[in-house]
């Protein structure tokens, strides 16, 4: 079992307006459907924040098929593994998503002392740390903010998003964010790409940690 003393020491956000412009020079903003200005305001109204949260879209108006290309690892750009097409399906689970477009992901953390294990069982481990998993659009938000944050060896899963199926019950696959080696159907191409992939709910990585936050918030109490 992991030594759970141990955690992946995180630096500070950039401020939420510089997370805004960040966003806007990517064009987050047009996929969207939102103006630049408006993200300007959230972030603004929301600055009292800066350093400790993340700004995010909803993934009902920018879903990870559309955030996942912007990603960049080694000048190359992110992807989504080729037998993941239903990737946007995998919708939050489990935990509450604020109401508008925009919010903020408090505390954003890797999961590194989760290393090795199942997605089923950090996830009550998360519970009883007051925390909260990841969906993947917040995962590959903050890889967009602190792209440093995807390291070989040391990436995330995000089981905070789940696919439920037609009779009530879970596809076995969970979402997770590494780099790619270039192997198999990626293309060597894709070598050191960062790639939205998937891995079995019941089984163990040591190399995927968990991404999770404390918390989130429609932002308004900073306005």
């Amino acid at each position: 079992m992991p030594d759970l003393s141990t955690r992946y020491a995180v630096t500070a956000l950039p401020s939420l307006p510089d997370q805004a412009e960040r966003l806007i020079e990517l064009g987050v903003h047009d996929l969207a459907g939102l103006s630049a200005e408006e993200i300007r305001t959230f972030a603004e109204k929301a600055g009292a924040a800066e350093g400790e949260a993340l700004l995010a879209v909803h993934p009902d108006r920018a879903p990870a098929s559309v955030l996942a290309p912007l990603l960049r690892n080694e000048g190359k750009p992110g992807f989504v593994v080729v037998d993941m097409t239903d990737v946007d399906e995998f919708a939050p689970t489990g935990v509450e998503l604020p109401e508008g477009p925009l919010y903020l992901v408090a505390a954003p953390d890797r999961g590194d002392h989760l290393a090795n294990w199942s997605p089923e069982e950090a996830l009550p481990a998360l519970a009883a740390e007051d925390r909260s998993p990841l969906v993947l659009s917040e995962g590959i938000h903050w890889l967009l903010q602190q792209p440093e944050v995807l390291e070989r060896n040391r990436c995330f899963m995000t089981i905070g998003s789940r696919l439920r199926k037609p009779k009530g019950t879970f596809d076995a696959r969970t979402p997770a964010i590494w780099i790619s080696n270039g192997t198999g159907r990626d293309g060597r191409e894709r070598r050191d790409a960062p790639k939205v992939g998937w891995c079995w709910w019941g089984n163990r990585h040591t190399w995927l940690g968990f991404g999770s936050t404390t918390g989130r918030s429609a932002g308004h109490a900073a306005g």
